[in-house]
């Protein structure tokens, strides 16, 4: 096997901000008087694109452009939320600049819009640290379905079997067990147990001190 390449997730395992995002998303549609759980709300929708959950929500029939008029009032909301608390999880920049020094190639592979990318990768300075950004713009489909995995690797040029998948939902452990990944949890909103029954998860940590780059490159 070649030296595995790290694929990250963006929103809650770069950055803890997924309780902001359903905030946001209950805002929204609270304008729209409807009302949803908080918790079972972001176990359905985490690592969905917008344009899905709207669909999801609000009909299959809105047009496209209606769509992306009313997505993008919810990253303007969650944008205003999340903007004062904006930060990546502990350890991250050490563990990334650990494994790029090591030669291992990196992604980001997120279910985000390019406002949000740039939102965070670019006004936080992480872009940087990546080889490729794959978004929601790039893939037809979100997670679950792998899409944005497998995108990512081939823009790293790595096999599949090769990539160990950095999430923090389900749903995109999910994905990653699809494309043929490993997978590596963050538990920033979600306990272990959420975890157990994926056979492709390696490790299970709260934030990336609790990761050794070299450990994870011998992981089978």
């Amino acid at each position: 096997m070649t030296k595995p390449a790290f694929i990250f997730d963006m929103d809650g395992t770069i950055v803890d901000n997924m309780a902001f995002h359903t905030e946001s998303w209950l805002a929204f549609f609270a304008r729209r008087g409807k009302t949803y759980d908080p918790d079972a709300f972001f176990r359905e929708t985490a690592g969905a694109q917008g344009r899905e959950i709207l669909r999801e929500r609000l009909g299959p029939d809105i047009p496209d452009d209606e769509i992306a008029v009313l997505a993008q009032e919810k990253d303007v909301l969650y944008r205003e939320i999340y903007g004062p608390h904006r930060g990546a999880i502990q350890g991250f920049e050490a563990f990334v600049a650990s494994a790029r020094a090591q030669g291992v190639r990196l992604a980001v592979a997120t279910s985000a819009p390019p406002a949000n990318i740039v939102f965070t990768l670019d006004e936080l300075d992480l872009r940087r640290h990546f080889d490729a950004v794959v978004g929601a713009a790039d893939v037809a489909r979100g997670k679950p379905h792998p899409d944005v995995f497998l995108k990512a690797a081939e823009k790293l040029g790595v096999p599949p079997a090769d990539c160990i998948v950095f999430e923090d939902a389900p749903m995109g452990v999910e994905a990653a067990r699809r494309a043929g990944m490993r997978a590596v949890v963050i538990t920033t909103t979600l306990p272990a147990e959420a975890f157990r029954e994926f056979d492709n998860v390696v490790r299970i940590v709260e934030h990336y001190e609790e990761l050794n780059v070299g450990d994870l490159l011998g992981t089978p």
